[in-house]
């Protein structure tokens, strides 16, 4: 069995596709338990014109869609960042069985940063977690992404700033 660091690397690579494509650098993959990578996905609302377009999304609808079967039954989940409401409520209803993300997302992260929906006792699957797998890799990407943006805000409103 490959470890976790082997698909979160694969994470990564996604990742890094989403920013070749101007969007922010989350990436995701969903691997079967036998260990094939069965969906993969990185952000896209921006190309998309979607706003349920996220990694995680993507990758659960690739995986349904390779599988026959929206119920990912036994499937592990990794994202390069701690997933959000929208992405949380997606992974209990594929009934992923095992969730591994990167780096935590203080604004908006629901798994450990602002509340942790897999522990509410009105859920009836539950999603076991590890966090912090490559964080800094991913975190990485990120800030990257974040500081050419900023830099390339701040060169288009001029030396005066928007006025």
């Amino acid at each position: 069995m490959r470890s976790d660091e082997f698909y979160m690397h694969r994470a990564l690579d996604q990742a890094r596709e989403g920013l070749a494509a101007g969007e922010v650098p989350v990436g995701a993959v969903v691997v079967s338990p036998a260990g094939e990578i069965v969906g993969a996905g990185f952000n896209a609302p921006i190309s998309g014109h979607d706003p349920s377009a996220h990694a995680e999304i993507r990758a659960l609808r690739d995986a349904a869609r390779r599988l026959g079967n929206y119920r990912l039954e036994g499937c592990t989940l990794y994202v390069t960042l701690e997933p959000c409401l929208m992405c949380t409520g997606a992974i209990i209803h594929a009934r992923i069985a095992r969730l591994v993300y990167g780096a935590a997302e203080p604004r908006t992260g629901m798994v450990e940063s602002k509340a942790n929906l897999f522990a509410q006792p009105w859920h009836n699957h539950r999603v076991m977690v590890e966090g912090g797998v490559l964080a800094a890799r991913a975190a990485k990407l990120l800030k990257a992404f974040f500081e050419a943006r900023r830099e390339r805000d701040e060169a288009a409103s001029g030396p005066l700033g928007d006025h």
